[in-house]
């Protein structure tokens, strides 16, 4: 288990759709532990693998109170969204320093392959919902930013890129 080095934007690969995954392989368990090890160290309440340069559908949650309830997914997707929705303030470390008030449905209903390999549909809900959303997202080639005004993603991308090279 480690810590992986996040992708920084525009790094292609946080565009690029992820791959499906066939079967929860020893390879994929680890991978999984990596990314819990990566997203406790941020700190977070979501990882992505194509966050890290892994191009396959992997994600891992973890929006308890008290960490250690991380949900392991391959190939997450929803298949019902609430019409009731919730505003959250999202981040990426992949595009640090910024944030950005999103709106997303409040609940949604998942279906994934578990770490046991079996298919699983679960409801999530609150910042649950808010964070599989935003792994869903990643999965596909997006960030939050998408889900912005163009003018606001170009301030947010210029902001980022900004203070990202004050730190430099």
């Amino acid at each position: 288990m480690a810590v992986r080095r996040l992708l920084l934007w525009p790094d292609a690969r946080l565009r690029t759709p992820a791959e499906p995954v066939a079967a929860i392989t020893e390879t994929v368990r680890m991978i999984w532990d990596d990314m819990v090890d990566t997203m406790e160290a941020m700190p977070g309440v979501g990882l992505a693998a194509p966050q890290i340069g892994i191009g396959l559908r992997l994600a891992v949650v973890d929006a308890s109170d008290k960490r250690g309830q991380v949900v392991r997914m391959a190939n997450p997707e929803v298949l019902h969204a609430s019409v009731q929705l919730r505003k959250y303030e999202e981040a990426s470390p992949n595009l640090p320093h910024v944030s950005a008030l999103v709106e997303r449905p409040r609940a949604v209903t998942v279906r994934f392959l578990n770490e046991d390999g079996q298919v699983e549909e679960r409801d999530f809900v609150g910042l649950w919902a808010t964070s599989v959303q935003h792994q869903i997202d990643h999965l596909a080639g997006k960030l939050y930013i998408d889900r912005l005004s163009p003018l606001r993603r170009k301030m947010m991308v210029a902001r980022s890129e900004k203070l990202r090279k004050g730190q430099a």
